[in-house]
C-alpha cells in the first residue's frame, strides 16, 4: 500500500467505527486509525479499538488522552445513571444524558490536526443519523460545516495542497444496514464493544440506548450479535 491514499479513521471500538474502518480499508486508504481516551465509564471499547484496528492491519493507531475534567453532565463520563430499557420514542426524544459536551467536534480537532502532519485529506467517522440517539453532532449540517472550518483553519487548506473530506460512509444507513454492509466486508463483530453500562467483566448490558440500537440491528439484518450480554 506504499501508493495508496492515506486516511485518519476515528475509531471508538464500537459496531460503527469498525464498520468505517472496513469501509475505507476496502477503498484502498492507508489507515492511520486514533482512539481517544476521554475518561469514558465504558472503558472496555479502548480495548475493543485496539483490537479492531489490529484485525484491520492499520499503518498507525494512537489512543489519544484528554482531559476528563474538559467533559462534565454526561452519564458516559461522570456519577450519571445511564437510561435504560427505553422505547424507540423515547431514545429520539430530545438530547439525551448520554451526549458528551462537543465530543465529535474535539475528536475531530484532534484528527484534523493528525491528518494534516501526515498528509492525509479524508477523515473517517462512523456517525449516522437514521439509528442514532438525538446527538446534535452526528448529523450531516454539523459535518458539512466541520468541512468547511477544517478548509478554512488549515496550512493545507489554505494553500490548496489538497482539500478535506469528512467521509460518513454510514450517514444514511440503518444500523442493520450497517451490520449486513460490515459483514460482507468481514468485519468481525465479536471484537466489538458498543455498551454504555457495562459489567465489570465487560459484559454488555443489553439495556441501555446503544445495546438496544446494536441487538435490534442484528435482528434486523437476520444475524446473530456475536459478543457477551448479562
Amino acid at each position: 500500500m506504499a501508493d495508496a491514499k492515506r486516511a485518519v479513521v476515528l475509531v471508538s471500538g464500537g459496531l460503527d467505527s469498525a464498520t468505517v474502518l472496513a469501509i475505507a480499508r476496502s477503498e484502498g486508504f492507508e489507515l492511520h486509525s486514533i482512539s481517544f481516551d476521554y475518561g469514558q465509564r465504558h472503558r472496555f471499547e479502548l480495548e475493543a479499538a485496539r483490537n479492531v484496528c489490529a484485525a484491520n492491519q492499520v499503518a498507525s493507531h494512537t489512543q489519544y488522552k484528554l482531559d476528563t475534567a474538559a467533559f462534565q453532565g454526561s452519564a458516559l463520563t461522570n456519577d450519571i445513571d445511564v437510561p435504560r430499557d427505553r422505547s424507540d420514542d423515547q431514545m429520539t426524544d430530545g438530547i439525551p444524558v448520554t451526549y458528551v459536551p462537543a465530543r465529535n467536534t474535539v475528536f475531530l480537532s484532534v484528527g484534523l490536526g493528525l491528518a494534516e502532519s501526515i498528509g492525509a485529506f479524508d477523515i473517517f467517522i462512523g456517525v449516522n443519523a437514521v439509528d442514532y440517539s438525538g446527538y446534535p453532532d452526528c448529523r450531516p449540517e454539523y459535518i458539512a460545516a466541520f468541512e468547511t472550518m477544517a478548509n478554512l483553519a488549515t496550512k493545507a487548506g489554505v494553500e490548496n495542497s489538497g482539500r478535506f473530506k469528512i467521509q460518513t460512509p454510514l450517514m444514511s444507513l440503518t444500523k442493520a444496514q450497517i451490520i449486513q454492509r460490515g459483514l460482507a466486508l468481514g468485519v468481525d463483530y465479536g471484537l466489538t464493544h458498543s455498551c454504555y453500562d457495562p459489567a465489570a467483566d465487560g459484559r454488555s448490558c443489553g439495556h441501555c440506548d446503544s445495546c438496544q440500537l446494536r441487538l435490534k440491528g442484528f435482528a434486523e439484518a437476520g444475524s446473530e450479535d456475536p459478543i457477551s450480554y448479562v
